[in-house]
């Protein structure tokens, strides 16, 4: 074990006088939502309060590695623009931020907690799972009244054990919670949890205590399925003598009143939302409020007037559902508010999609959309018109509304065709002019006009843009020859 000395260099180390956060992911796969939402608030409590934050890759659980979930990591963080201060691909003061990386570390805080009476070794033979999760039944621990003089010789004779804390038996432990406020457990229900593995990797439970203390960790963000360890932890940080940070335990993200979100059941990941046409900025903003109320009524919040208005105080103690619809009046809140030229940008890839003529301008076509979009993944099936006029019936052209039916639409659109072929210029004013000029001229409706030809251009009754939209894209030439093919339906 090393010397005193060693410790005092590594506390020397953390940095202090500045609230500090980490995210630290298993890399086990996709981002789901829950995961989301705790590097979203670990982010904005550093942000808001002007501190640091840190990405740590928790690995040790090696089982359960997946390959590329790292680079999941870092792709979602960097579209999701929550940029860290320190963290593997940055480096920093306290690194590495890899936990395997850190190995030699955990040992010899195992080592210095038994020599400090609050952890002991264990020779008894365990089963991996119970070694993982050190909660079989059992009475005290055989080797937890081992002398350590005999301890040490059998772990000298190269007698495989594993470390266990010491918790006591009598008393209680109380934690204190932002969202929860304090909670005492007696310790006689807690179990004596594996610290250090057989093969010599530390356990979820110590390797994060180790490390957010040594990382200078001022506030831990998890979920509320790690209030029954807190008592633990509280117990490993007073053996250590080390100060307690503030725990921010958050309810889990539901997908009704009784299951909470699961990849097994469908439910989607950060990634299945951005495929399914969800903007980035409308799923963060969605996020932050799954289990955190702002003050006052605003419900739209860019990244950075979230910095602003998160506080601890506003994190609710009860599960939040995960309401799709919910989600969905946010992205199309986000969509209309982005700028013409923003938005073209994000829709032009569903665009080509359907439209793949590019005589037809895709901003164009944008510039249709926005006010009627949701998700960007409905596009699509609002363009098929556009490079094939679809097979259509007459009974499109009967319309109460406009007042239109078959003979009026035959009417309109013989009058209209010659207009439209003798126009001096083929932009929306002339094409809007010339229509409404008719209507006046017939004593009509502008709808009237309009209906029909809408209906001769696009073969659709629901369309994105009116007919004059839809005629100024398709341009002169395409929309006569439509045109044509509906009065020749009507015949």
């Amino acid at each position: 074990m090393k010397d005193m000395a060693w410790f005092a260099e590594m506390e020397a180390r953390i940095p202090q006088g500045e609230v500090r956060t980490r995210f630290a992911p298993s890399p086990t796969g996709y981002m789901h939502v829950g995961n989301l939402r705790t590097a979203l608030y670990t982010y904005l409590i550093a942000r808001h309060y002007g501190g640091k934050f840190l990405l740590r890759i928790e690995d040790t659980d090696q089982g359960r590695l997946v390959e590329g979930a790292v680079d999941v990591i870092y792709r979602t963080m960097a579209e999701c623009h929550l940029e860290h201060d320190e963290g593997p691909d940055v480096g920093g003061p306290v690194g590495p931020y890899v936990q395997t990386e850190r190995r030699p570390l955990y040992k010899e805080y195992a080592e210095l907690l038994i020599r400090k009476g609050h952890a002991y070794r264990c020779f008894c033979e365990k089963t991996e799972s119970e070694e993982d999760a050190g909660n079989f039944d059992r009475g005290d621990d055989p080797c937890r009244g081992m002398s350590a003089e005999e301890s040490e010789r059998r772990a000298a004779a190269g007698e495989p054990y594993v470390i266990r804390q010491r918790i006591p038996h009598e008393g209680t432990t109380t934690f204190h919670d932002e969202s929860f406020g304090d909670i005492t457990v007696d310790n006689s229900t807690l179990d004596d949890q594996v610290l250090i593995k057989r093969d010599g990797l530390p356990t979820y439970n110590f390797a994060n205590v180790v490390d957010d203390h040594l990382m200078g960790i001022t506030h831990v963000v998890r979920g509320s399925e790690y209030l029954s360890s807190a008592p633990k932890y509280n117990l490993l940080y007073e053996g250590f003598g080390w100060p307690i940070p503030k725990y921010v335990h958050c309810s889990p993200v539901m997908r009704d009143q009784h299951n909470k979100m699961s990849k097994r059941h469908g439910d989607p990941s950060y990634e299945d939302l951005i495929a399914q046409g969800f903007l980035t900025d409308a799923v963060l903003n969605y996020v932050a409020l799954l289990g955190w109320s702002p003050r006052g009524e605003q419900e739209i919040f860019s990244l950075d007037e979230l910095k602003e208005a998160f506080e601890l105080s506003g994190i609710s103690k009860s599960p939040a559902i995960f309401d799709i619809e919910k989600l969905r009046y946010f992205n199309s809140a986000y969509i209309r508010a982005m700028s013409p030229e923003a938005f073209a940008k994000v829709a032009e890839p569903y665009i080509r999609q359907a439209v793949k003529n590019p005589a037809y301008d895709a901003a164009a076509i944008a510039s249709l959309l926005q006010q009627r979009t949701e998700v960007l993944t409905e596009i699509p099936e609002k363009l098929d018109f556009f490079d094939e006029l679809p097979a259509y019936g007459t009974e499109l052209f009967v319309h109460k509304k406009s007042k239109s039916d078959e003979q009026s639409s035959r009417e309109m659109l013989e009058k209209v065709i010659p207009l439209f072929e003798a126009l001096p210029a083929w932009d929306d004013e002339s094409i809007l002019n010339v229509m409404v000029k008719l209507a006046e001229e017939l004593g009509v409706k502008n709808a009237k006009v309009m209906w029909p030809v809408r209906i001769a251009a696009a073969g659709k009754a629901v369309t994105p843009g009116g007919a004059v939209e839809i005629c100024r894209i398709l341009g002169r030439e395409e929309t006569l020859r439509r045109l044509r093919i509906g009065l020749e339906k009507l015949k």
